[in-house]
């Protein structure tokens, strides 16, 4: 018999469908030659301290570091779990070979791995690696099934990932809270990915807290119906004034005069230009930024999110969900209008791209930005077809969108800059008139042709507003201007406002997913967010828990949507001086080590001695030091 295992029942009996097992037994199912079993996720789990030391079950400074010579592995204490187990080890013990089925990515890879190690199978192991889980992708993939080894290199990072959670935070957690558990009276959870991550927000809340507004006016004044602002003047070499360079009036009593001297006189239009762009598609998703935009659009948490992709990827709807790129691979080109043609309630979007030539764009279609998956798109199933909740279809909308708009023609668009002057006159205190101008400026953005944009507008009753990664409305959103002619002038309405400088915003969970995609950088620009991806803190798939690991220990909470940092979290993170412990940067180059031994580029053994020689380092460091 060939023993297939997959990571969930509901996975499981799908791969036997299509092989034919359709005997039913007590976890498993059987037929064609093929015996298909599964896990519940994870069956196990790395050995506790006390596993391999009774003294190392009792929580004392004395004992730390707690470093086993060899980790090991052991079953998950429950009932269903073990008689699960007995289950797949009978059958795994007189297969004749075995098909690793679990989710094609690190943690499935582990998940797998662990239960074969515990159940010591003798026979040849395969791995069927997929995108998707339509009938077409699992038959393809098991006509191309891949040897074991080749995967080696993705247990050995997810390995070194799992110790190297168990060793900071069995060794961190019991440090900092038996050494300062008289000021916290808890116990204080360390984590190499939450811990930086809660210190990212505790930065962000105290920069809120000291932050100290400044007053400032801004010159504007309405023309034709069109709000003009102060253009920023150029000074020469050394040459100071009372506006910064954002055009911002310091200066109240400047901007007052400056207001008396534009007052009842023309305004002038000196200057129109215009200028034709091109503004491409949206990126496809990848889980990240699907976590953004549903933040963003719908609320919904990192978690909840992923929860409603990994049901749709389950449901055979969308393909992989925990990739952190958001390129396709070249060969998924041709099998693009069978995809789109599946879309069917989408057909009014569809049709227009049929009997054409899809479009084949290089920030879409890269086999060299693709490793082991690509970005989320959808599988071509009808929707229609299968049984999807409210939000998962707000999800599955989003993504098909997406996919739809990138065989769209651009958006053409085109800026107008508008400038204008206000001559001045005033008397010197010599007596004599001293003539000069106010210029002044504005912008609008007009659509000429809509382009993909007509994807995000089809069926909606409103247009799609643009925002940023906190939900707010951009600023260069469309605004048609009036037809200006250079020379023309005119009465217009001046006024000063006042207005004071205001502090950065709390995170929201779309700003912290971004934040920890960039170890804390803030980055708008999509590629260069890309390049720094290697050394983000968590993995696309990781970061959801970890934010929900944040509240559960009621490090944050959250208010509307900001992320606010508790008595106890910012105690915390003020009691830890260690950089390593709270910085999204070091961690991030931990992160990025991980990342090169799943590529096969950095040694696991060496990033599992410098973990150890870290905890020794750390363990020192704290118990010598006086509370």
């Amino acid at each position: 018999m060939i023993v297939c295992i997959a990571e969930k029942p509901s996975v499981g009996r799908d791969i036997a469908r299509i092989l034919g097992a359709k005997v039913s037994h007590d976890g498993y199912m059987e037929g064609n030659g093929y015996q298909v079993t599964w896990t519940f996720g994870h069956l196990c789990t790395l050995k506790e301290p006390h596993d391999y030391d009774t003294w190392w079950k009792s929580w004392n400074l004395e004992t730390l570091p707690i470093i086993p010579n060899r980790f090991g592995i052991k079953l998950i204490a429950n009932d269903g779990y073990e008689k699960q187990f007995n289950t797949i080890k009978r059958l795994m013990q007189s297969a004749e070979y075995i098909v690793n089925c679990g989710d094609a990515g690190q943690e499935g890879e582990l998940i797998q791995r662990w239960v074969m190690q515990k159940a010591q199978p003798t026979c040849p192991v395969k791995r069927l690696w997929i995108n998707s889980m339509t009938d077409e992708a699992i038959r393809e993939g098991f006509a191309n099934l891949k040897p074991q080894e080749e995967y080696q290199s993705l247990y050995e990072a997810g390995l070194c990932r799992a110790i190297g959670d168990w060793l900071l935070g069995m060794n961190a957690t019991r440090l900092y809270t038996l050494k300062f558990r008289q000021a916290q009276r808890q116990v204080l959870s360390i984590g190499r990915v939450q811990t930086p991550t809660l210190a990212m927000i505790v930065s962000r809340q105290l920069e809120i807290q000291n932050f100290k507004p400044e007053q400032y006016w801004v010159l504007s004044t309405v023309y034709r119906d069109t709000l003009f602002t102060l253009k920023q003047s150029e000074k020469e070499d050394g040459e100071e004034g009372s506006t910064d360079s954002r055009g911002r009036i310091t200066n109240e009593e400047e901007g007052r005069k400056a207001l008396a001297l534009i007052q009842d006189r023309d305004f002038e239009v000196t200057g129109i230009s215009k200028k034709a762009g091109n503004e491409a598609p949206p990126r496809l998703f990848d889980l990240t930024s699907l976590q953004v935009e549903c933040n963003k659009k719908f609320s919904f948490s990192a978690d909840e999110t992923l929860k409603y992709i990994q049901n749709l990827y389950e449901k055979k709807f969308t393909t992989y969900p925990r990739v952190d790129t958001t390129y396709l691979p070249d060969d998924v080109y041709p099998k693009c209008p069978q995809i789109l043609q599946g879309l069917l309630p989408y057909a009014p979007l569809i049709q227009p791209l049929m009997g054409t030539k899809l479009k084949k764009n290089k920030k879409v279609f890269d086999s060299s930005k693709v490793t082991d998956h690509h970005a989320i798109i959808p599988t071509g199933m009808n929707p229609a077809n299968g049984d999807m909740s409210l939000n998962e279809k707000k999800v599955f909308d989003l993504i098909t969108r997406r996919f739809i708009a990138v065989f769209y023609p651009d958006c053409k668009f085109s800026t107008t800059t508008v400038t204008g002057k206000v001559e001045t006159e005033e008397t010197t205190p010599e007596g004599k008139t001293k003539k000069g101008k106010i210029e002044f400026k504005t912008t609008g953005k007009q659509i000429l042709e809509q382009g993909w944009r007509d994807v995000f507008n089809w069926g909606r009753a409103n247009k799609e507003v643009a925002t940023d990664d906190e939900g707010n409305k951009k600023e260069e959103d469309e605004k048609t201007l009036p037809d200006f002619q250079k020379g023309e002038r005119g009465p217009h309405a001046p006024t000063l406002t006042e207005k004071w400088t205001t502090p950065p915003k709390p995170y929201t969970e779309a700003t912290l997913l971004r934040a920890m995609e960039t170890a804390g950088k803030t980055v708008a620009d999509e590629e260069l967010r890309d390049a720094m991806k290697e050394n983000g803190i968590g993995r696309p798939s990781t970061r959801a828990a970890i934010i929900e690991t944040l509240f559960k220990r009621n490090y944050i909470r959250k208010e509307r949507k900001s992320l606010i940092a508790t008595d106890t979290g910012v105690g915390l993170i003020n009691i830890i001086h260690n950089d390593l412990l709270k910085s999204a940067e070091l961690t991030g180059q931990w992160e990025k080590k991980l990342r090169e031994i799943e590529a096969r580029k950095y040694d696991a053994a060496q990033f599992v001695y410098e973990l150890k020689t870290m905890v020794w380092q750390l363990v020192n460091e704290v118990r010598s030091t006086t509370n």
